[in-house]
């Protein structure tokens, strides 16, 4: 049971944070440029996101863009809209796979970021990154703890993306005009990206939270960031999309 217990700590790395770098680093620095990033801090959270998931940040940026440019249609690379909310939490993956292999959309979505020989030879290496980041966990804490941790993390990692993109289009309150919901419960266990409809409307601010009573933990970890000068803010206030003006309540 002790055994048990260490690996959900380590597998989770203390829940909602198994979350926290790819709703920082990934959707609301690289996706959105709500957030810029000091060299030493971009290294840190690429090298963190490649050894936890193995994401290639150029194919998880282009598939978020265009879920945003195409938001609840056809060619919304995951819409509940579309292939109904269960068949979105259980496929998630799949239809994610889908879209970030498919070059034109990178092309199309992720010019800017262009591959770097640290990319080529390192970053896009996928199973290379999570092996590393298993063996670490292995070495640290034994290989029976690191890989249930290693399993842990990966499945609620996925779990909690799928959910965002299933039930966060489809149940939930919607305080602005868009296809989104707030879930403030998914919100607690995805690091903030539960707040979903909130982030629809003001898709360049860095803040989920619109509401003192609503819970962004994303932003706690932004927030020492901004005070250790290892990022910077595009925007200090909420800007609402002038497409996404508030519901009628």
């Amino acid at each position: 049971m002790r055994t048990v217990l260490i690996a959900l700590g380590v597998g989770l790395r203390g829940t909602p944070l198994a979350h926290g770098r790819p709703t920082v680093y990934l959707h609301r620095g690289l996706s959105h440029r709500a957030i810029t990033f000091t060299r030493p801090a971009h290294l840190a959270f690429k090298t963190l996101i490649w050894l936890s998931t193995g994401i290639k940040v150029r194919e998880w940026v282009a598939v978020h863009r265009k879920h945003h440019a195409h938001t609840d249609t056809a060619d919304d690379p995951h819409s509940p809209a579309v292939s109904g909310w269960k068949t979105v939490q259980v496929r998630n993956l799949a239809m994610y796979r889908a879209a970030a292999h498919d070059r034109r959309n990178v092309e199309r979505y992720a010019k800017d970021l262009a591959p770097t020989a640290a990319d080529r030879w390192l970053f896009d290496r996928s199973w290379l990154g999570l092996l590393t980041g298993l063996a670490i966990l292995c070495l640290a804490f034994g290989w029976q703890v690191g890989l249930l941790a290693g399993v842990v993390h990966v499945n609620y990692y996925l779990a909690g993306s799928a959910a965002v993109n299933a039930i966060g289009h489809h149940f939930g309150r919607r305080r602005y005009d868009n296809s989104a919901t707030n879930l403030q419960w998914l919100a607690i266990v995805t690091a903030g990206e539960g707040l979903h409809n909130n982030h629809h409307a003001a898709p360049t601010s860095a803040k989920l939270a619109h509401r003192w009573y609503e819970i962004d933990p994303g932003w706690l970890v932004i927030k020492p960031l901004i005070w250790a000068r290892l990022a910077q803010l595009r925007l200090t206030e909420i800007r609402i999309a002038a497409t996404h003006h508030r519901a009628a309540a």
